[in-house]
This record gives structure tokens, C-alpha cells and sequence, in this order.
């Protein structure tokens, strides 16, 4: 093949290659429309919680930066505040310190018509508590043996029990820092115990593979979600949670909203000075 026609072919084939903007777009359209059709089954989701009186615990645990605000917020920002519960505890106040560990997650399990999300949650102890020496190891340990008789009972007790690890791996979790430390909406993500966390990634890794090893239970199982590709992660994981939970669509009874009522003949406008927020937009 002569010059000529092995540039002719390379252009060809330049030419037929996909626009990896176009294709990104295309991904970008399909998420968008995925997401909408799962968040109309949270919505059906919810429904079936309050008619039928459910209640629904949901466990994000995982990596630092790995998506897990991401993610309930996808779940979440459709649906009432008041049956979606996102729980996210601080650090325990002395007071709490003196409780016993697990009573301060206790108090916020749900009721019935309920579904209470943990971003992060009890397995704290075994985790950034364990690595970074706010606990002993030996209360480690125990906790790591008896968390799973107590997720047991909370399951014969009637509740769905939901545990998700959220991974990524250390060049992914970096990238993401950086754009933490780079952009100001999102500084404020990039806590001290963040910093710790990529500094101490093999501690960590084994505090978390001995966790998942010792707590994954037939009646509380762990699953996995790869979240290097966020979007991915986030359909797998609402449609697996979906899937998983034997809901029924519930008729939704059509309001009759009536006529208005008229305006009284003796309504007189109140004519009292009013601040208006200024137009800008």
C-alpha cells in the first residue's frame, strides 16, 4: 500500500471513529433518563411504605469520596423529607461518649412508614474510630462480634436492613480530593479525617476488609458498589436497593380539588408597607 492510500485509509478511519463528545452526551441522556424512571419507583417506593406500614433502614458506608452524598441525594431529592429520613451523626458529645455505643443510632430507627438512610452509621466504630485510635481495639473487636445479633433482631423485628460499601480506588480517590481542594463549592467535603484517610489508605483498607469479612450475614449481607464511574454506581445501586424490596405500586386517588371559593364583597386589600425581595433575575 502505497503513501497516498495508507493516508487516504487513516483518514477514513479518523473520520468513522465515534466523537468522544458526542458519545459522552449520549451516556450523559441515557443516566438522565435512567435516574428519572428510578426515581418514579422510589416515589411508588414510597407510597408502599406509608400504606403499608413498612420500614426500611439503608446503611452507606465506604471509602472517603467515594459518592455516598451523591447518592442519597439522588435517592432522596424526590421524595418527602419526612419518609426519607437521612441520618447523619457528628461526633458524639460527652454525653454521648458515656452511652452505650450503639444508643444514639437506636433512637433514630424508624417507625412505621418510614425509611431511614445512615450516611455513615454504626460501623464507624470498626472503622474511622478503629484506624484512628478513638476507641480501643479491644471494644473494636467486640462490637465487630456482636453488631451482627443485633442487626439480626432489628431484621426479626420486622425491619429491611440494607448495608452498601462504597468503593473506589486510590488513584479515583485522590483525583476526587484534588477537585475538592481546587473547586470552593466543594472545599468544604474535604474534611481533616479526609486528609487522614488518604494518608492511612492501607489502614483503613484492612480495618474495612476485616469489618465487611466479619458482619456480612445471610439476614444483613454487605454489597459492594464499584463508584469509579459515580453515575454507574449510582443506577446499579438504587435499582439493586429497588429490586430488592418487594414494594407494590399504590393507587394514587385523584383529588376532586373543587371551585374556589369568591372573593368576599367586603375583602378590602391590605394596603400596609410589604418588603419585596429585589428582583435580580
Amino acid at each position: 500500500m502505497n503513501k497516498k492510500k495508507k493516508k487516504e485509509r487513516a483518514e477514513a478511519e479518523l473520520a468513522a471513529a465515534p466523537d468522544p463528545g458526542e458519545a459522552r452526551k449520549a451516556r450523559n441522556k441515557a443516566y438522565e433518563a435512567e435516574l428519572a424512571r428510578l426515581q418514579v419507583e422510589i416515589a411508588n417506593l414510597q407510597a408502599w411504605v406509608k400504606a403499608s406500614g413498612a420500614r426500611i433502614v439503608i446503611i452507606f458506608e465506604g471509602r472517603d469520596a467515594a459518592g455516598k452524598g451523591g447518592m442519597i441525594k439522588r435517592i432522596t431529592e424526590r421524595v418527602s423529607p419526612r419518609v426519607f429520613r437521612v441520618v447523619a451523626l457528628p461526633a458524639p458529645s460527652d454525653r454521648q461518649k458515656s452511652q452505650i455505643y450503639m444508643q444514639r443510632y437506636i433512637e433514630h430507627l424508624p417507625a412505621a412508614g418510614e425509611v431511614v438512610i445512615f450516611d455513615r452509621s454504626w460501623y464507624n466504630r470498626p472503622g474511622v474510630e478503629r484506624v484512628m485510635g478513638f476507641t480501643t481495639e479491644e471494644a473494636s473487636k467486640r462490637f465487630l462480634q456482636e453488631i451482627p445479633h443485633l442487626e439480626a433482631l432489628l431484621v426479626e423485628a420486622g425491619i429491611n436492613l440494607f448495608k452498601y460499601f462504597l468503593t473506589v480506588d486510590e488513584e479515583e480517590q485522590e483525583r476526587r480530593f484534588h477537585k475538592r481542594i481546587e473547586d470552593p463549592v466543594r472545599q468544604w467535603k474535604l474534611s481533616p479525617m479526609d486528609v487522614e484517610s488518604y494518608r492511612r489508605w492501607w489502614d483503613y483498607t484492612k480495618a474495612y476488609d476485616e469489618m465487611i469479612r466479619l458482619t456480612d450475614t445471610p439476614h444483613a449481607p454487605w454489597w459492594i458498589v464499584d463508584s469509579n464511574d459515580k453515575k454507574a454506581a449510582r443506577i446499579n445501586c438504587i435499582s439493586h436497593l429497588l429490586s430488592s424490596i418487594p414494594y407494590k405500586k399504590v393507587k394514587f386517588d385523584v383529588p376532586d380539588l373543587g371551585k374556589r371559593q369568591k372573593q368576599p364583597e367586603d375583602y378590602t386589600p391590605d394596603r400596609t408597607p410589604r418588603n419585596f425581595v429585589p428582583a435580580v433575575f
